[in-house]
């Protein structure tokens, strides 16, 4: 009896030094990645504008890519299809409010982030910066937050005053 408890332990005990041993090493899943495939991502924009790239568009030419790219999915004039309506959009009284840029987003550089970075669905980050900023333009034209003629680039971007900015409790204020 104590022979068969002896080599339970000792089977654990090899076990566990095995085991280790082979924790120690690494598990040799994927490739190393090189500082330019890093910079490729390294795309965040913070609310004052800070990484926005260079570039610039208008409404008119918004129109024409979103047109071409966007409407399939958020229907004639951002008004919704298949997914989220962009325009128009009553205050937000509750959580099943529909949310569009106009009534939900705080911050006009979040939007231009979330444009390069998932849009269009099916090709995400396919859009050159021109067509960001375009986009961006159009889409707050449409709901009167920018003029017509209005251009958006790095310097007029997070100058844009989103009309639901204040409706949001600021966890880390002094980091904006």
């Amino acid at each position: 009896m104590y022979t068969r408890k002896l080599r339970g332990y000792i089977v654990v005990l090899a076990l566990v030094f095995t085991s280790s041993a082979a924790f120690a090493q690494a598990p040799n899943l994927g490739k190393p990645i090189n500082p330019g495939e890093i910079a490729a991502w390294d795309i965040n924009i913070l609310p004052d504008g800070t990484g926005l790239p260079p570039g610039s568009g208008t409404p008119a030419e918004g129109a024409r890519v979103y047109a071409a790219k966007c409407s399939a999915c958020h229907g004639q004039n951002g008004k919704g299809g298949p997914n989220a309506a962009l325009a128009g959009g009553s205050p937000i009284k509750d959580m099943e409010s529909e949310k569009t840029i106009a009534n939900f987003w705080p911050f006009a550089t979040t939007v231009f982030d979330y444009i390069r970075r998932a849009m269009p669905w099916r090709q995400p980050r396919s859009l050159t910066n021109d067509e960001v900023y375009a986009l961006t333009a159009y889409i707050f034209s449409l709901n009167k937050i920018i003029g017509e003629n209005d251009a958006m680039n790095a310097q007029t971007l997070p100058k844009v005053q989103m009309p639901n900015r204040g409706g949001f409790i600021i966890r880390f204020p002094d980091r904006l």
